[in-house]
């Protein structure tokens, strides 16, 4: 019988799919490793939970003398749907699968990182207008150079506003005659 240790180097990335920023496992191809693995596999769906409107599924997997549940919202993009469909809760049944054979340690890697939080949009363009105020008061390039070096290092997580302040320093860069 393979170990955790064993199943966890398998390379899984010519069996996954992107769509967005994530990446999936095919089910189908991990239910077909995981039953080469261990030929007395099983796996079994708990009764889904509504959330609101929204529903998680829930997937047991037994392998390896061991059973892992993983849990999975019906969602699209990373966004719960609200009412999901027949098809909707399909899919998310089969990537719930998918992941509680992960947990054995099949393409548990590509899984790294999905519960850090994504990033809030950042909307900085009152302070966006402030730093093309300063840009636009700058008398020399070595001044234009600095202030725009802190406005960017400001703004960073806003494109839009890092978008304004570019355009305000090419201007100014432009009257300056540089």
């Amino acid at each position: 019988m393979k170990t955790y240790q064993e199943i966890r180097t398998i390379n899984v990335n010519e069996h996954t799919e992107k769509k967005g920023k994530f990446t999936y496992l095919s089910w189908a191809w991990a239910v077909d490793q995981l039953l080469q693995l261990d030929a007395t596999a099983t796996w079994e769906y708990k009764d889904p939970v509504y959330f609101n409107e929204t529903l998680m599924v829930f997937c047991s997997v037994t392998a390896f003398g061991k059973t892992m549940t993983a849990q999975l919202p019906v969602m699209n993009m990373n966004k719960a749907i609200p009412n999901p469909d027949a098809f909707q809760v399909n899919t998310a049944m089969q990537r719930c699968l998918a992941k509680a054979i992960a947990l054995h340690g099949l393409g548990l890697y590509i899984y790294a990182g999905e519960d850090i939080p994504d990033e809030e949009e950042v909307d900085l363009s009152a302070e966006a207008d402030r730093w093309i105020e300063a840009i636009s008061n700058c008398d020399s390039m070595e001044l234009l150079k600095d202030v725009y070096k802190n406005a960017y290092n400001t703004l960073s997580k806003d494109k839009s506003a890092v978008s304004k302040i570019a355009s305000a320093k090419d201007a100014k860069k432009a009257e300056l005659g540089a």
